[in-house]
Formats: structure tokens, sequence, C-alpha cells
């Protein structure tokens, strides 16, 4: 017969995509788009006319969600483009290590260990590390999440 060896399955996901197709004139000021690989938030599109070609064209301005870098691109409103899926969650700070990575839980009560102190803005770590006072303030992030990067976005204290 056949043994119990012949297939070694590590890991097994839903192989759900990070990313969604989308027509790139229903995309919209304030939604997502990925330009150059990056997720981006759009902060403007401006659409030009009809030209000798039958083709709208929409020019989007967008920073990066994660670097706050500006990236402009530029696609045929009827064409193709693709819009990253973003998530956003809400986690309490349990430790903060030397390096600056984090212990964090959620509602539910699960842990979450993956995650250090952003780097972006410049000195938004240091901001969160003094609001939670080496543990004696009860602080909040808001932690964001597209095409396989996480990130914290947004810090509140709970309670000091």
């Amino acid at each position: 017969m056949s043994d119990d060896n012949d297939y070694a399955i590590e890991t097994a996901d839903a192989g759900a995509s990070t990313t969604i197709p989308m027509e790139a004139g229903q995309i919209k000021k304030g939604g997502y788009i990925m330009i150059k690989g990056k997720p981006c938030k759009v902060l403007n599109i401006s659409v030009s006319k009809t030209g000798k070609h039958g083709h709208a064209k929409c020019n989007f301005t967008a920073t990066d969600i994660f670097t706050g870098k500006k990236l402009e691109d530029m696609i045929p409103s009827t064409h193709g483009t693709t819009v990253p899926i973003v998530n956003k969650t809400e986690w309490e700070i349990i430790d903060i290590g030397e390096e600056g990575e984090l212990t964090l839980m959620d509602e539910a009560g699960y842990q979450k260990t993956d995650l250090n102190l952003p780097t972006f803005p410049e000195g938004f770590d240091k901001e969160i590390r003094a609001a939670w006072k080496e543990g004696e303030a009860q602080i909040s992030v808001t932690v964001q999440a597209a095409v396989g990067i996480e990130q914290i976005i947004s810090y509140k204290t709970v309670s000091t």
C-alpha cells in the first residue's frame, strides 16, 4: 500500500489574494491602489479627455501607506489595475523589548509577537515608547496590514 510519509504538507492556507482587480476609472479619491508594487492611498485623481486612441486616462497621485512616499501612475480609465486589500486591527501593548520588538494582545486574548515599533514617521517609535511609560500606561495601537506587510499606524492611551 502507501506510506504515511508520501505527503509532507508543512502549512496550508486558503491561497487568498492580497489584491483584487479593478477598472482604473472605478477607483476613487481616498481609496487604495497598487503603484509600482506598493499599496498606496489615493490623494488625487485627474482624468484627461478621450484622446485619438479612444481612452480617457486617469492620473493617480498617491502615498505609500507604509512609507509615506508620494507615487504617481497614469492608467487608461477602462484598463484594469490592482487594489490592495487593507485591514486595520486594534491591539494592546503588553511589552516592548529593548530592540523595539512588541508583544501585543487583542480583545479576544490572542497574542502577536511578530511586530516591531514603527520606523515611519521619524520618531514615532520613541513617542509610543514614551507614552507606554515602561508598562504603567495602557496603550492601544492600530495595526494596518496589506500585501503581507503589517505596521503600526496610530496609537492612543487607554488609561494611565
